[in-house]
């Protein structure tokens, strides 16, 4: 085997054996798992039926909100990610691991893994929650796949921006304030309402979301009623799954080399 092979074989064994530690707390902490995957089907069922929404949406508003809780979801939940983190670096066990011949972000890459484990678990969830009320998908399976494929796409993305953030953090204390700047971005897009019934200068800073852009690509792959009308007729609208692509990649190549750097210089 050559030394690159060997290199990858080594780094894929140590992020596997990271991945399986994750794994092994949370069959020990259920709790935080069950509450992880709870949270966004109350936020579902309390925009669907207690506030009602649909500004600026023609049709049934629950093909219009399905699709954008999906995004959110997937932009949401980072604070256990980012908690598991912090609290590796307050202990020690970071510094631990660092110590041992382990490859460089196995730790990182193995909590990212164990995360888009629960993350795909939570998708089926809103799945099933969303048909359950009475979201109908068209398009068939493909559809459906590249559904999946946008939104754990995000998801992978959101991801790395909560490991870096938790890396500059540092300490679990400080994961609250950190996570209040990600809320923003969830609340400040097309999850709950269009574009239409916004002002103007809101509307340009919502449709250029990411969650927005995945929302709204979601929405043209499922086919959902009036959803073309409600996103508008400005570009970002129009290549909706262009940026539901573009935006995850350039958050990727953005954050994770910041957090595995930041992980290499740890008690440089």
């Amino acid at each position: 085997m050559s030394a690159l092979g060997s290199a990858v074989t080594w780094a894929a064994a140590d992020s596997w054996t990271m991945t399986r530690r994750e794994l092994a707390h949370w069959a020990r902490q259920p709790a935080q798992v069950v509450v992880g995957l709870v949270f966004p089907v109350m936020l579902l069922l309390m925009f669907g039926y207690l506030i009602g929404g649909g500004r600026g949406v023609d049709g049934a508003y629950v093909d219009y909100l399905v699709p954008g809780m999906l995004a959110l979801t997937m932009a949401f939940g980072l604070e256990s990610t980012m908690l598991s983190v912090t609290r590796d670096l307050d202990k020690g066990v970071i510094d631990r691991f660092r110590a041992m011949p382990m490859a460089d972000g196995a730790v990182l890459v193995g909590r990212s893994a164990a995360d888009m484990l629960q993350s795909a678990v939570g998708l089926a969830v809103m799945l099933a929650v969303g048909y359950a009320v009475g979201w109908r998908p068209g398009g068939g399976a493909g559809a459906l796949a590249a559904t999946a494929g946008l939104l754990l796409l995000l998801r992978f993305a959101m991801l790395w921006v909560g490991i870096h953030l938790a890396m500059v953090a540092g300490r679990p204390e400080l994961v609250q304030a950190v996570q209040i700047l990600i809320w923003p971005v969830g609340f400040l897009s097309t999850a709950f309402a269009a574009p239409a019934s916004m002002p103007d200068w809101l509307a340009a800073a919502v449709e250029w979301n990411p969650v927005s852009a995945t929302a709204t690509a979601v929405r043209d792959l499922v086919g959902a009623p009036g959803a073309a009308a409600a996103a508008g007729g400005s570009w970002a609208a129009e290549h909706a799954a262009l940026l539901a692509v573009a935006w995850p990649l350039l958050l990727v190549a953005v954050f994770l080399p910041l957090a595995v750097g930041r992980f290499r210089r740890l008690g440089g």
